[in-house]
């Protein structure tokens, strides 16, 4: 049978397990660059270290949506500028088919050099980004357009969907990231439908028909206001999108900071903790040493 430890053995012991302990934490710090390794290192922190890694991983989160979604912005936004200016040169060539002075011939050269522009306008409403084509709403592996100039509706019905895919901000906040191309290109206004005003023009030039041109000319600049009103749309949520990005880099670095105020070993402190264990291992080891431990038996002769 195993007697017990006398008392002071045991508070021996339970001191020497108490260094051990502080020198085996200083220890895990050292390795793992953490202070809390371990719901008991620290366990008033434990709230507001879960709170502060949750939050820093949503932050991380919206801004890698918006860093993706801001490059199909931008697409959008250049294809915008671009059909505004092509929708420009077509105004200008509706205005030089409507002079007076211009023959069928030219006035047929003109359509066709109309069409062609259609054509262009058309492949910009099918712009893709990413393998997705952006003014396709929801829909957004299907082209939204086709166009065929020998019909007398060129323009094929819209193929897509609408658009209703929103992001969301660090901030909380969310907005829109895109208009469809039914929106944008094929208003159910005929006189701010892009195809539908550039076609008119296009076929009142092929007509010779001046009454027909002379209607179509402020439909094109209608539907040049109107698709202009579309860029403003891109501008607004790019500025969405950089100020959302700026937000996140924001919070993230003042999240980051605030994690490693909770979590962060100080290194120094560590390292200084683990020397003074050791010296205190070493000197309770000598001091139990040195301690006498007779017997009765060692008294008798």
């Amino acid at each position: 049978m195993l007697s017990s430890l006398d008392p002071a053995s045991s508070a021996f012991l339970n001191g020497l397990d108490l260094i051990q302990r502080r020198a085996q934490t200083a220890q895990t710090q050292l390795t793992t660059g953490l202070k809390i390794n371990q719901v008991s290192d620290d366990p008033g922190q434990i709230p507001s270290l879960f709170q502060t890694q949750s939050e820093l991983a949503r932050v991380q989160s919206t801004t890698s949506n918006l860093n993706n979604v801001k490059a199909e912005v931008d697409a959008g936004q250049s294809a915008l500028q671009s059909a505004v200016s092509l929708l420009e040169q077509a105004q200008s060539l509706g205005v030089q088919g409507e002079t007076g002075f211009a023959s069928a011939d030219t006035r047929n050269q003109i359509a066709n050099q109309l069409g062609t522009i259609l054509q262009q306008m058309v492949a910009i409403a099918n712009t893709t980004e990413g393998g997705r084509y952006i003014f396709s709403g929801d829909s957004d592996q299907t082209p939204p357009y086709t166009i065929d100039l020998t019909k007398t509706n060129p323009v094929s019905a819209y193929a897509g969907s609408a658009a209703t895919r929103q992001v969301e901000s660090p901030d909380g906040t969310s907005f829109a990231v895109s208009k469809s191309g039914q929106e944008i290109f094929d208003s159910t206004d005929p006189t701010t439908n892009v195809f539908v005003t550039i076609n008119n023009m296009r076929n009142a030039l092929l007509n010779n028909d001046q009454a027909a041109i002379d209607t179509a000319i402020p439909d094109m600049k209608s539907a040049g206001s109107y698709l202009n009103q579309q860029l403003a749309f891109y501008g607004v949520t790019q500025d969405q999108v950089n100020s959302g990005l700026n937000t996140g880099a924001n919070m993230t670095t003042q999240l980051q900071t605030r994690l490693s105020g909770i979590q962060d070993a100080d290194a120094t402190q560590a390292i200084m903790e683990s020397q003074s264990a050791q010296v205190q291992m070493q000197a309770a080891l000598s001091s139990w040493s040195q301690i006498p431990r007779k017997s009765l038996f060692d008294y008798l002769g």
